[in-house]
């Protein structure tokens, strides 16, 4: 593998960096709009909601709305695109959907957890997949729950630990393999390195193993296909690609790990137009852009005629330090290929755009 001409390489480009009166905790386009939406919490400890523009080079703030408590997650994967619903979780253990047109009320909410909620997916909406809408929320209190936004109170599924007070912190939560009307998977990932994979047909845990390090985010390569890429970043300056393609009944996944950030590597995302790029961000202020080239061979026979995964090669395309302050969360337009948007612990959300993402 040559290394990539460095004048053809995908560049960063920084095309607004505004500045907030809040702490950002996650930030989403919304769908099929030059718009996006932030959330977080400000400085007296209430929750912000606010709904930013692109407009003629800057970021014009168009909603604004104060909650009671600070918001931590936020998704848009179960709405549909004509409602483009907000759903959210807060410090206070509750999930809520909300219409930014008219946010005074969510149009749905239910206390989720007894502690905060960490991470929050959806599946089924936005035209993308299958099956019936759901939400999934991982919380301190160490457990995942699955909701449906039509059916009031109660989860359609729950992953509980036994004792609560022993329960492990579940960091981060995403939805899979949803490639027909009843598969459908949810991975969560917890503050000691275990992941579980959960399967919402057959009510069992598909698979788990550990990482040894705590597990900041977490996303499959998509979300509508039979599973085949996981991505998981760790604290330690560290994030796996797992192979979900070929199960191996001694050895599981194939996997590999990669050294990013020198710091918490925060979050992964990846490119909606292309699978096989993603972004990372990391604690010291930098994100990085990835590229996955698969094997000749994505499985191979072992002396027992079991198939075995075969990793690909990760190729880094791109390390830019935008902050002083972790990127904690991070978005790719859907409609746009290569415009994102970021938000950072130094008090500000920055719009960049990703050129030459077609040519690698």
């Amino acid at each position: 593998e040559t290394a990539m001409d460095p004048t053809d390489r995908p560049q960063l480009v920084e095309h607004v960096n505004k500045s907030l009166t809040l702490t950002c905790n996650d930030v989403r386009w919304i769908p099929s709009s030059a718009r996006f939406a932030l959330v977080g919490q400000n400085a007296r400890g209430t929750g912000a909601l606010q709904v930013y523009a692109l407009s003629h080079g800057n970021v014009e703030l168009q909603m604004e709305s104060e909650k009671q408590h600070g918001f931590k997650c936020c998704t848009f994967a179960a709405s549909s695109l004509e409602d483009r619903h907000l759903a959210t979780g807060d410090f206070d253990g509750r999930m809520s959907i909300w219409n930014l047109e008219h946010p005074a009320l969510p149009v749905y909410s239910v206390k989720a957890h007894s502690k905060m909620i960490n991470g929050i997916d959806g599946c089924g909406g936005l035209n993308i997949g299958y099956g019936a809408p759901e939400i999934v929320t991982c919380s301190r209190d160490g457990s995942v729950k699955v909701w449906d936004p039509r059916q009031r109170d109660e989860p359609v599924a729950s992953l509980e630990p036994k004792d609560e007070s022993v329960a492990r912190d579940c960091w981060s939560v995403c939805f899979g393999n949803s490639f027909n009307s009843t598969e459908r998977v949810v991975v969560a990932a917890y503050d000691n390195g275990d992941i579980k994979m959960y399967d919402l047909k057959t009510n069992t845990i598909r698979w788990e193993t550990n990482v040894k390090n705590g597990i900041c985010g977490i996303e499959m390569d998509r979300k509508d296909i039979e599973m085949n890429k996981l991505v998981l970043t760790t604290l330690e300056s560290q994030f796996r690609v797992f192979d979900l393609r070929t199960y191996h009944p001694k050895e599981g996944y194939a996997s590999s790990v990669h050294k990013a950030h020198k710091s918490t590597v925060w979050c992964v995302r990846h490119l909606p137009q292309n699978r096989d790029i993603w972004a990372t961000t990391g604690g010291n202020g930098s994100v990085d852009l990835w590229k996955y080239s698969y094997p000749a061979q994505r499985s191979v026979k072992d002396a027992e005629g079991i198939a075995q995964g075969v990793m690909g090669e990760v190729t880094q395309l791109q390390h830019k330090v935008l902050s002083t302050q972790p990127v904690s969360s991070f978005d790719w337009s859907p409609d746009k290929q290569g415009l994102c948007v970021m938000g950072a612990y130094d008090q500000s959300v920055r719009v960049c755009v990703a050129t030459k993402l077609h040519m690698v």
